[in-house]
């Protein structure tokens, strides 16, 4: 071989390994973490600012990085080709066709988007320079050559421009935690935190108050001595205050505030004007988000609230420790009532009382039932069945097999639940 051929070869090298660099290029850029370069570039990475201000126009970087592959595989194949044509004569096409493809598979194609794919924030840092300079040298015919394609995609009804994603930031990171808790990277408890989080903005506080039914109030016009004893021996340190009737709320008692109360007038209770101690109450919204409620009790400085529907009546009330329990789950204090409204029974059925939400059931159980038109696993098996069932009916949907256990007038109050046959 004379030195012309071994100039030949040694640019061939150098074009295969370029188009190492372009194709490796385009799949870490592709592949890496935004997340992860906007922390690596807070933290003062000069590459990691490189690659985001880059992947800003993805679509220039993408196609300036195709331009130049094929422009060096094009070329490095038809040097191979010369090549080989001077040494094997025409039988030389073949030889570089076969040898340019494997060559061009394994160390362009292959190797590179191996590792690209396996470590795709460390490549993009590595190649920001490359690929920096391969915008500066193929940016402007990148740019011309996606308008064409834009407005030949246009001619089928096919839009480019359109910058909206078929999932919302929500779902994408919903998405992200669940195939990481699959993958065994997040544990349940850790998921279940993040879904609450990302729930408070579709969620109403409808769909967590404390239902008037289960409300424990006070009546104002009760003796003081009958009033401190309740309040005292409630478990909660909020307690509504109402006068003349139930849906007629005029105050919110606090313990602490009645204890300071009492000690001012000697813990005399007859000298406790109930009013003066109770606080305005605050009425809000059913239809309120969680998200806005949440907002609303940090701004206020608030822990309780009054909630009530479109004609102004009480539906039930919401404190701050309500919203909190959405995002980590239950919070129980040495003064909490414990509630046995779930229990697992041998035969691997689950008895539910009615009034247990469904939110609270799929958290625990891991399930799926739907809360979109209930709220309680009771509501649920009447939006199901379009009816009020008798007790010892049984009914199967959503894969569970519901057997009405106990039904108080209108209220289912126990059910039993056990997966469906062939489930």
């Amino acid at each position: 071989m004379n030195l012309e051929m071994w100039l030949t070869l040694a640019a061939i090298a150098v074009l295969i390994a370029l188009s190492f660099l372009f194709s490796g290029t385009e799949t870490g850029v592709t592949a890496v973490s935004r997340a992860r370069l906007h922390s690596l570039a807070n933290s003062g990475d000069k590459r990691a600012t490189v690659v985001e201000r880059l992947i800003e126009r993805r679509d220039r970087l993408v196609g300036a990085l195709l331009i130049g592959n094929n422009l060096v595989n094009i070329l490095a194949s038809a040097l191979a080709t010369s090549l080989l044509l001077s040494i094997f004569g025409q039988s030389g096409v073949i030889y570089a066709t076969i040898a340019m493809t494997v060559t061009l598979v394994i160390f362009s194609e292959i190797l590179p988007k191996s590792w690209a794919l396996a470590k795709p924030e460390q490549f993009a840092l590595f190649v920001s320079p490359f690929a920096r300079l391969v915008v500066l040298l193929f940016g402007g015919l990148s740019t011309g050559a996606n308008w064409i394609v834009r407005h030949l995609l246009s001619l089928f009804g096919v839009s480019l421009a359109r910058d909206d994603s078929m999932l919302s930031a929500h779902e994408e990171l919903r998405g992200t935690v669940a195939v990481l808790h699959r993958e065994g990277s997040v544990v349940k408890q850790d998921r279940d935190r993040m879904g609450g989080l990302l729930d408070l903005h579709e969620l109403e506080v409808s769909d967590i108050m404390i239902h008037r039914t289960n409300m424990r109030m006070v009546n104002a016009d009760d003796p003081p001595e009958t009033l401190v004893r309740e309040i005292l021996q409630s478990p909660h340190t909020r307690m509504p205050l109402w006068k003349g009737t139930t849906e007629n709320i005029v105050g919110v008692i606090h313990a602490k505030d009645l204890l300071r109360a009492l000690n001012e007038v000697g813990n005399d209770f007859a000298k406790i004007d109930i009013m003066k101690v109770a606080s305005k109450p605050w009425f809000v919204p059913d239809t309120t988000s969680l998200q806005d409620q949440l907002n609303a009790f940090l701004r206020r400085k608030s822990h309780f609230a009054i909630v009530v529907d479109e004609y102004g009546e009480v539906e039930g009330l919401v404190t701050l420790e309500d919203i909190i329990e959405e995002i980590v789950g239950e919070i129980a204090d040495e003064h909490d009532v414990e509630m046995q409204g779930v229990k697992q029974e041998a035969d691997g059925s689950v008895v539910v009382e009615g009034s247990v939400p469904i939110r609270d059931l799929n958290r625990a159980l891991d399930w799926n039932l739907p809360d979109e038109e209930a709220t309680t696993i009771a509501g649920l098996v009447i939006h199901e069945t379009q009816s009020i069932p008798e007790e010892k009916q049984a009914f199967t949907f959503h894969g569970k097999r519901f057997i009405v256990m106990k039904r108080d007038k209108n209220r289912i109050t126990r059910i039993r639940i056990r997966p469906a046959e062939g489930a």
